[in-house]
């Protein structure tokens, strides 16, 4: 499974200058102080540019737009929990039975959602089908999917897939989150896991 998993989005990167280098972090540093001292929605290109101390253009020519800084913002944690299921400890990582897999992403997930839903709501509505063209929305795919074929080999493992993460959409979060705190969400998700994988 990990091999297939490995596959998706791992193109190694293009080699980076060290001037690019620095500023981009920089800029990535900025940004996450400003979001988080102001918020996502308060914050704009400029102020970010000006807090990295480096010119709009740069900021722009290696973002694109604030979605874009969101995405890269969001890279590291996303790639945290992609090392977790790939080599983490059970039940997270491999060794566990796929329902218990199964759940625990889940949970890991949504509280990746829950911390960083500014964010993740930023990159997944950029534009129109923005969320399915993420790399890390494609592994999440298709790690449920695998998780789910193996404990279910007759289900439509793809479609399913699709479905429970589609309640763990960004847009959908922002709009039930008071209705249904984290907490709530795991058990529903926890009785979505246990239906798909019985």
């Amino acid at each position: 499974m990990s091999d297939e998993l490995l596959s998706i989005g791992s193109e190694p990167p293009p080699r980076e200058r060290a001037d690019a280098a620095r500023n981009r972090l920089k800029i990535l540093a900025a940004a996450e102080r400003l979001f988080a001292r102001h918020g996502v929605g308060n914050v704009s290109m400029d102020q970010v540019a000006a807090e990295a101390g480096v010119g709009k253009g740069t900021l722009f020519r290696r973002f694109g737009d604030k979605a874009g800084l969101a995405v890269a913002l969001l890279g590291e944690r996303e790639k945290q929990l992609q090392q977790q299921i790939l080599q983490g400890d059970p039940p997270l990582g491999p060794g566990a039975e796929p329902r218990e897999r199964l759940r625990a992403f889940l949970h890991a997930y949504a509280d990746l959602l829950d911390a960083h839903l500014d964010l993740i709501h930023m990159s997944e509505t950029a534009s129109p089908g923005a969320r399915f063209r993420i790399g890390a929305y494609q592994l999440w795919r298709k790690h449920v999917a695998i998780l789910i074929n193996q404990a279910n080999p007759t289900a439509d493992a793809d479609f399913l897939a699709q479905a429970i993460l589609a309640s763990l959409a960004a847009d959908q979060r922002k709009a039930t989150k008071d209705e249904f705190p984290t907490h709530r969400l795991k058990q529903g998700l926890d009785t979505i896991a246990d239906k798909l994988t019985s």
